[in-house]
């Protein structure tokens, strides 16, 4: 056993000079770039440019693609791109196409100047809708590429690569935009739109990095079962129908705007009601949405076989494995999880910033300092999950999460230094990794091995969803009660978490004795 320890080791060393693990360190990068030109870089940018803050957080939603790419999943993995798949294979066109459009919006971002009134911020908003739907395009392919081209004892040394990838990529995007833009010459009260323009446009550039990769690689070779029964066909019925339904979310959000916004002037200025209306908005928009999805299936607009085979036989599974009561407590555990750093995470460079800190020692901080640590906190959760357990571990990354906040409460009051932004970015990654790391380590153990793409994909979309809604209305909490107050209720929303985590793991433990 001693004796091949060696080789073991030098054969790890040698997978690391193979050309899909090298190859996944750069797709990593490409896929890391955009998340952050939608939140932190451009939450600066609208900031200095004037954008109050609840417009500013509302930008967040364009991240919500991430949150709903289960929806378009089926269609990546199903249709041709006319063209482009006879000549680079499926996978690899789909990848050039998701790419393409990532720099197009980023372009697109870099052409518009947010302080030129409303018309602007539409514009604004729809590149960076373009961006987040392109870039969680992006991440299916990518996942479908790399399980596909390499055998599973490299699915692991895939993975973290690719994460270190994603995290560089973070990290130009997050630190690298803040300083650049800093070094062309924009701060907060000395706003300068050239030197934006010119940060976005150098962003755009390092997709090129993954542009690049997808025409060297080598499309995988898999042999592919028939999966989802249905035709081509069947599937851009569905598209249609997901763009119709999206459509009608858009337009009933839209057209009751303002009498939505007419409400809240009457109604004062309370958060709590203004918080209240907003849902009840987006409930009203959401719920237009959903009743046209539903005529457009009973009409008989899309394939009722595809549906069931592809999004009904996964989630049935997962009721009856679990039972209702057990089944929809995991989905409210999963859906909560993440809440209280989420919609924190919202709100922390906007806060930096008003405390007088600069975007370069803002980008050192959470961009950089910050990604480290989180990184030490995902290596942490992982190891303490193996050693005393994943609802143990599971249960303390909730406590962790929502009692960090606490920190920003007194961050609130000690003002501008730069020791307290450190021990604030901290713990507060420290303590996203380890729930994170842990968090992705349950949602596996739920998926059933029959139906892990899809269900994995339900749970890690809807792991997000709810958080970056309420996300969006961070910056209107924090304008009628103050950032000690807001930071204070990132905090209480996480204390339910922790007691639906406890019941879960009881449950499931009754469960499992009873198996």
């Amino acid at each position: 056993m001693t004796l091949q320890l060696p080789e073991s080791w030098r054969q790890a060393g040698r997978e690391f000079k193979n050309p899909r693990v090298i190859s996944m360190l750069f797709l990593g990068f490409a896929a890391g770039i955009p998340l952050l030109l939608i939140f932190s870089s451009l939450s600066l940018w609208l900031r200095e440019a004037g954008v109050e803050r609840d417009a500013v957080t509302f930008f967040s939603w364009a991240a919500l693609g991430y949150s709903f790419k289960f929806v378009w999943a089926p269609l990546i993995d199903r249709l041709p791109v006319p063209m482009l798949t006879r000549q680079l294979g499926r996978r690899r066109a789909w990848l050039l196409i998701a790419q393409l459009a990532i720099v197009t919006a980023i372009i697109l971002m870099a052409l518009i100047d947010p302080a030129g009134g409303a018309d602007n911020l539409t514009k604004m908003a729809t590149a960076a809708v373009l961006l987040g739907f392109s870039a969680a395009t992006q991440d299916i392919v990518i996942d479908a590429y790399r399980i596909e081209s390499a055998p599973p004892r490299l699915q692991a040394l895939l993975s973290s690569v690719y994460i270190a990838g994603y995290r560089t990529g973070m990290v130009v995007a997050g630190a690298g935009a803040l300083t650049l833009a800093s070094i062309f010459g924009s701060e907060l009260g000395a706003y300068n739109y050239a030197a934006w323009r010119m940060t976005y446009l150098l962003m755009a550039t390092t997709v090129l990095v993954g542009l690049i990769t997808t025409l060297l690689i080598r499309e995988p070779e898999v042999e592919r079962a028939a999966t989802h029964p249905a035709a081509p066909t069947d599937y851009l019925r569905l598209l249609a129908v997901f763009l119709l339904t999206a459509a009608a979310f858009a337009t009933s959000f839209f057209l009751t705007a303002a009498p939505f916004t007419a409400a809240k002037l009457a109604a004062g200025s309370g958060a709590l009601t203004s918080l209240l209306l907003e849902l009840l908005h987006f409930g009203l928009a959401l719920a237009g949405a959903v009743l046209t999805g539903w005529l457009l299936v009973r009409v008989g607009a899309v394939n009722r076989l595809m549906l069931e085979d592809t999004w009904i036989a996964p989630v049935r599974d997962f009721f009856q494995r679990y039972g209702l009561k057990t089944a929809a407590l995991l989905l409210a555990l999963i859906g909560l999880y993440r809440i209280s750093d989420i919609v924190l995470g919202v709100m922390t460079n906007v806060f930096y910033q008003d405390l007088g800190f600069t975007k370069p020692q803002i980008a050192t901080a959470v961009q950089t300092f910050g990604v480290v640590v989180s990184i030490i906190g995902g290596v942490l959760g992982g190891l303490l999950a193996t050693r005393y357990g994943v609802m143990r571990m599971l249960l303390l990354g909730a406590v962790v999460s929502a009692a960090t906040n606490l920190i920003f409460v007194v961050f609130t009051q000690t003002g501008a230094q730069l020791g307290v932004l450190y021990f604030a970015v901290s713990a507060d990654n420290l303590a996203a990794g380890f729930a994170s790391a842990v968090f992705i380590a349950f949602l596996s153990s739920l998926t059933n091995v029959s139906f892990t793409a899809v269900q994995y994909a339900i749970f890690s979309s809807l792991m997000t969803l709810l958080p970056k809604l309420l996300g969006g209305y961070s910056g209107s909490i924090v304008e009628n009660v103050g950032y000690p107050s807001f930071f204070l209720l990132t905090t209480l929303i996480g204390i339910p978490v922790i007691g639906l985590v406890w019941l879960a793991g009881q449950w499931l433990a009754i469960r499992d004795g009873i198996d």
